[in-house]
């Protein structure tokens, strides 16, 4: 059994890295998907506000791509400077802004947990944070996941036949994703570039179970121009 004092948060032992680099090609847009509007405010300020309000946290960095520099500088500089965020430069994959980020803090003894949210995720419930945070400081690795509730079908052959996918413990993974900083290097160290889909998945990759923590599925990420009117919805509810 675990001792208490050993998974223990403490105020603002945890930095969130929010990966911002992206375009808004599959958004529709010319900018980034980031700065469109979700109550009045950017997405990306929704999603970083949430992990604000968390005591737990006590440094927030997103790392943006060059051309977004100006944006986040300039019209957006207030809303950065709000939340006390710090912005580095990101790359063209999602885990070298990762790296970016991890790399911010690396000098920062305060900081245990990496927790890597994204930054197009705007309505992570406080709970759900509390949850994954105290998972994380247990285990050392934990996600948040969502079940899966639809109807698994695996393709045969040349699509003409099909079979039904026990869906009893698959889940849709999620974020934040949250990692003692020690795993999470040790993974980034020997990642070298190959794929992956996730943080959780390079964590896997040296060995450490990541744990699963039950996830609201209303922490949608917003990928397409309907996400934003689903989470207008779900906000407005």
């Amino acid at each position: 059994m675990n001792d208490p004092d050993q998974t223990k948060l403490t105020t603002g032992c945890i930095a969130a890295v929010l990966p911002a680099a992206g375009s808004g090609q599959r958004f529709g847009s010319d900018r980034n998907k980031l700065f469109a509007m979700l109550r009045g405010k950017p997405i990306w300020f929704h999603a970083a506000s949430r992990l604000a309000a968390r005591p737990e946290v006590g440094r927030i960095v997103m790392a943006i791509s060059e051309q977004d520099e100006a944006d986040f500088r300039g019209p957006f500089a207030e809303l950065v400077n709000e939340l006390r965020i710090e912005l580095v430069r990101g790359g063209d994959q999602r885990s070298d802004s990762v790296r970016a980020g991890l790399d911010a803090v690396a000098d920062d003894k305060s900081i245990e947990l990496i927790a890597i949210h994204d930054a197009a995720r705007p309505l992570v419930r406080d709970a759900d944070l509390a949850a994954v945070f105290a998972k994380a400081a247990e285990t050392g690795a934990a996600i948040l996941a969502a079940p899966i509730t639809a109807t698994l079908k695996r393709a045969l052959s040349d699509g003409n036949a099909s079979l039904t996918v026990d869906r009893s413990e698959l889940y849709s993974a999620l974020t934040p994703q949250v990692f003692r900083i020690d795993v999470l290097r040790r993974a980034y160290d020997r990642h070298r570039g190959r794929p992956a889909t996730d943080d959780a998945q390079l964590v896997e990759r040296i060995g450490h179970p990541v744990a699963l923590v039950h996830g609201s599925a209303d922490n949608i990420k917003i990928t397409h121009p309907e996400d934003l009117r689903i989470a207008e919805a779900i906000l407005a509810r």
